[in-house]
């Protein structure tokens, strides 16, 4: 009962640090993205599905806040949590060197997806100021957050804080 309540009461938490106090530690215009950090640490320890579902629901509640282009923010997260989930057996759960390379490639993998439905919606970014300006730091910047966060988490984790069972 008490991973319903967790995971998406630090979803909200992330969510709210990302609206107000994130954009303070912008670099170069880009900022850390707490809640992609949350989901690719979930996906990664229970799997696909939930990856893709609570990549799903994060993404809604970015898309919500931000007002963006509705369901991109959902659609990119959830393939990235799909994909993190797929390496949930795969990979040592307990190197942050792991999860913070995994984040890397995550982040590059949502961030083209994001890009990719822009162009499908004919809005023209170029390509290279996208990757270099955008997908490319923004990778770095969440894996270069793992090391910070990836151990307390895993810690909550095995101690039953974010189990809530199968769907």
């Amino acid at each position: 009962m008490l991973g319903l309540l967790v995971l998406p009461g630090f979803l909200l938490l992330a969510l709210l640090l990302q609206v107000t106090v994130v954009d303070l530690i912008r670099i170069k215009g880009v900022v850390p993205d707490l809640i992609f950090l949350l989901v690719v640490f979930y996906a990664f320890w229970r799997g696909q599905r939930e990856g893709a579902f609570w990549g799903f629901v994060a993404g809604l509640m970015k898309d919500f806040v931000t007002g963006n282009y509705f369901g991109l923010n959902a659609l990119s997260t959830a393939v990235a949590g799909y994909l993190v989930g797929w390496s949930e057996t795969r990979l040592y759960k307990d190197s942050s060197l792991v999860v913070a390379a995994l984040t890397f490639l995550a982040t590059l993998i949502s961030q083209l997806v994001y890009y990719l439905l822009l162009v499908y919606l004919q809005i023209k970014i170029s390509l290279g100021l996208a990757l270099f300006g955008v997908i490319l730091p923004s990778a770095v910047y969440n894996a270069l957050l793992v090391p910070l966060f990836y151990r307390k988490f895993y810690r909550l984790y095995l101690r039953g804080w974010f189990r809530m069972g199968q769907f």
